[in-house]
C-alpha cells in the first residue's frame, strides 16, 4: 500500500479510524498526532571464555510508543465511552487504530499504520480558558501492543 515517489508528503493530510470503521465527519477528525514509533532492545551477552573481549548483541523485545491524538471537542462521549469499557475490564475494547496518510488531493492513502490492540490510557480535555478565542480540545493517550505499517 506504501506509494513511493521521489518528493516527501507533507504532514496535514491523514485519516484516523478508531476502530469502528469510521474516517469521515468529525468524530474521526483529528488535528494533531504525535509521531508513531516502535523500538527493538537489545540484549549483549558474552561467554566468559569468548576470545573477543566484548559482547555479541541479541534481538530482544519489541515495544511499540504511545501514540497522542488531538481534536477539538465536539460533544461527543464515544472516546469517554471506548475509555470506560477499558477501565471496567471489557476484553473486548481493544481495538485496531489505522492512520492513514493521504496524497495531497486526498484520493489514495499512500502509508498505513495499524496499531495493535490499542486501548486509550490517558483522557484529557482542556484548558478552558474564558478570555481565550481558541477551540476547546481533548486529547487522548493510545497504548498498543504491536505497530505494523503498510
Amino acid at each position: 500500500m506504501a506509494t513511493m515517489r521521489d518528493r516527501p508528503y507533507t504532514q496535514f493530510n491523514f485519516s484516523v479510524d478508531l476502530g469502528d470503521g469510521n474516517t469521515e465527519g468529525p468524530r474521526a477528525g483529528f488535528q494533531e498526532m504525535s509521531e508513531i514509533g516502535t523500538e527493538l532492545a537489545v540484549i549483549e551477552y558474552r561467554n566468559g571464555n569468548s576470545k573477543e573481549n566484548s559482547p555479541i548483541k541479541l534481538t530482544g523485545l519489541s515495544k511499540a510508543g504511545n501514540v497522542t491524538l488531538k481534536r477539538g471537542v465536539i460533544g461527543s462521549l464515544e472516546l469517554y465511552q471506548w475509555l470506560d469499557q477499558i477501565r471496567n475490564g471489557d476484553q473486548n475494547a481493544l481495538r485496531t487504530v489505522t492512520v492513514q496518510l493521504m496524497n495531497e488531493d486526498h484520493s489514495a492513502a499512500v502509508q498505513t499504520w495499524r496499531l495493535l490492540r490499542a486501548r486509550i490510557v490517558k483522557h484529557t480535555s482542556g484548558p478552558l480558558n474564558a478570555k481565550g478565542v481558541e477551540v476547546a480540545m481533548e486529547e487522548i493517550v493510545l497504548a498498543c501492543e504491536r505497530i505494523e505499517l503498510q
